[in-house]
């Protein structure tokens, strides 16, 4: 379960912090920026220890909500005629 107990910051902004952090290619210090640039002031290297706490988390809750990939994918057969050959 996510909780941020005994943590400075609201749950919030860290599950910001961990999106941008995981969709993105960004490191913890342009997060840091970007957070400071919305009047948030918190440290790389907090982020980096939500990442490494939270993401094992967060990917296991949504593996459960995850369509299944497999069986057979069809596609029709196409073709295009160029310069009327």
């Amino acid at each position: 379960m996510l909780t941020a107990k005994r943590m400075r910051f609201p749950i919030d902004i860290i599950l910001v912090c961990i999106r941008w952090y995981a969709v993105y290619p960004l490191s913890d210090r342009h997060l840091e920026e970007m957070m400071e640039e919305r009047g948030v002031f918190v440290d790389h290297s907090s982020i980096n220890r939500w990442a490494i706490r939270f993401l094992p988390l967060l990917e296991k809750v949504f593996r459960k909500h995850k369509r299944p990939v497999g069986g057979s994918w069809r596609t029709d057969e196409t073709y295009i005629k160029v310069k009327g050959a």
